[in-house]
């Protein structure tokens, strides 16, 4: 990286730490986050542990390593120590804070949005019936943003918890979350974010926010890789709350295999079964590298590059799927012009390296890690695929996952 380069961008001097970017336009970090160069030599310690020590690699340091792992991703989201257990998916968390509450029939509803990550209403769909529960579902007008007032009219004295999306998944839409938590703690409700697309790429301090629960995971933003989720508790939430969906690690006396549970203290009593042990080494130096970056300069940096993908849609008259207020918008542009699912597919034979989403199209989204001059890039290599009629040789085909 030449020294202009990196006067102009100092966040581009973290390019080296993530070998993909040597070989790809890589603008797919809202889905699957470039995996740190450090992972394969983590991934080799996790072995050589288990290789030469075996059983007793737990007690020297397997076991808690939910809880270590949580610490060092708690500076992200402004927890403190001990507030953050790591699970393997958000949706396991997401159902451990709706196992974890009583639903009485004054008091049974669960506010929503029509544009929150279907895992987690699946969850739910299947699970509140049995708790006693009820699922109130705030719609959205255009596909993109889901309105404040909505979702605060939604809340009232029947409300028992409020299970909503922080940055919505389709269009990079970020919730007024901090007038959500204010309206649910006057009518006494709980509140659990969904912060898988907020962590990592916007500020968020969960004590500011007042927020009860927020579950998110190294995957995306933080550049951790799969079966690393985490769901963080207030204190006050650990106090008063503990879920049926549990398991052994988060007994008390976890060896003393006792037949009855007692529940740990603090983010302990959130885990379950046995860890996941390899994603938490997969997992352990992304978030670093996202924290010595900084989420300050990340965020402004984000918004200047989506920014500027908006401005480029424009030029070309894309649809864009995604808020225009900077201040509205998390990391991702979402665009949709004829053929956009081939046109995704070519661009991934090209290296160009996005995801594509029935109704919100192409979906962009740069990071600390981006060069401006690979956000151009997109627009002029989709030109050329409609030029060229590239775009054809991928009618018919099944998308790519991504």
């Amino acid at each position: 990286m030449c020294a202009a380069s990196l006067n102009a961008d100092p966040l581009l001097a973290f390019r080296d730490e993530f070998p993909i970017l040597e070989r790809s336009t890589y603008l797919v970090s809202n889905s699957l986050g470039a995996m740190p160069r450090s992972v394969p030599a983590q991934l080799a310690e996790y072995a050589r542990q288990w290789g030469e020590r075996g059983v007793r690699a737990w007690a020297e340091g397997w076991w808690d390593m939910p809880i270590r792992v949580g610490d060092i991703v708690a500076p992200l989201m402004g927890a403190a120590p001990g507030e953050v257990a790591m699970m393997p998916t958000v949706t396991q968390a997401m159902s451990s804070v709706l196992s974890s509450l009583d639903f009485p029939a004054q008091r049974n509803r669960v506010v929503m949005t029509a544009l929150d990550f279907p895992s987690v209403r699946y969850a739910y769909n299947a699970l509140a019936p049995r708790f006693g529960a009820e699922i109130v579902v705030v719609p959205s007008d255009d596909g993109v943003r889901i309105e404040t007032e909505r979702v605060l009219e939604a809340i009232d004295e029947r409300t028992r918890l409020v299970a909503i999306s922080h940055v919505l998944f389709k269009s990079a839409y970020i919730l007024d979350v901090a007038a959500i938590c204010r309206r649910a703690k006057e009518v006494g409700a709980v509140v659990a974010l969904d912060a898988y697309h907020s962590v990592g790429v916007i500020p968020v301090d969960v004590h500011a926010l007042g927020v009860d629960f927020l579950a998110g995971g190294v995957l995306k933003w933080l550049c951790g890789g799969p079966g690393g989720a985490f769901l963080y508790a207030s204190p006050e939430a650990s106090a008063r709350f503990a879920p049926a969906t549990t398991g052994w690690q988060a007994h008390r006396t976890p060896f003393a295999f006792d037949p009855q549970m007692h529940y740990a203290d603090g983010a302990w009593r959130w885990l379950g079964g046995t860890p996941t042990v390899p994603a938490l080494f997969a997992g352990l130096d992304g978030p670093k590298l996202v924290h010595q970056a900084g989420m300050s300069a990340v965020r402004e940096k984000s918004m200047r590059q989506t920014s500027r993908l908006i401005a480029l849609a424009d030029e070309h008259g894309w649809t864009v799927n995604a808020p225009r207020e900077p201040e509205r918008r998390g990391g991702t542009v979402a665009f949709d012009m004829p053929n956009a699912s081939e046109i995704s597919q070519a661009l991934l034979a090209r290296d160009v390296v996005i995801d594509y989403r029935p109704g919100a199209g192409i979906r962009v989204a740069p990071h600390f890690y981006t060069t401006d001059a690979e956000v151009e890039r997109v627009a002029y290599e989709i030109d050329d695929i409609v030029a060229t009629d590239a775009w054809r040789a991928f009618t018919g085909q099944k998308r790519t996952v991504t």
